[in-house]
């Protein structure tokens, strides 16, 4: 019987010893928890207020600035004699400002989206 309470004393000594250790890690974490969040809000507190109402940026009376309506596709250059062209030889961009600037509107009856002209166009 001597060994049987002789392990069970040394089994639950270890088992005490184990609660111990997972509490204090618990209490550690915490207290880190606590200590990141009272950084955290220190820092925050330091920060700049958010803008407000007043001081948002409004749009100018005369309207949007520097906004283009409507784009056309630069029209693909033709090389002389069938030959082919080289990157060089091309335009920068692959639109530029339209003529008449309106926005393009849909018509009843069309393709629908993506202008594909399927069921429905005219």
């Amino acid at each position: 019987m001597d060994t049987f309470a002789s392990a069970y004393l040394a089994a639950s000594g270890r088992s005490a010893l184990a609660s111990v250790a997972f509490v204090v890690v618990g209490l550690v974490l915490v207290g880190g928890l606590i200590f990141a969040f009272r950084l955290g809000s220190k820092i925050r507190r330091r920060e700049p207020a958010p803008p407000q109402p007043h001081e948002h940026p409004r749009m100018p009376a005369s309207g949007p600035t520097h906004e283009s309506r409507s784009r056309e596709p630069n029209e693909m250059p033709r090389a002389a004699d069938g030959e082919r062209l080289t990157p060089h030889e091309l335009r920068p961009t692959g639109s530029r400002d339209s003529a008449d600037g309106a926005r393009p509107r849909w018509d009843q009856g069309t393709g629908g989206s993506f202008g594909s002209g399927g069921p429905g166009a005219r």
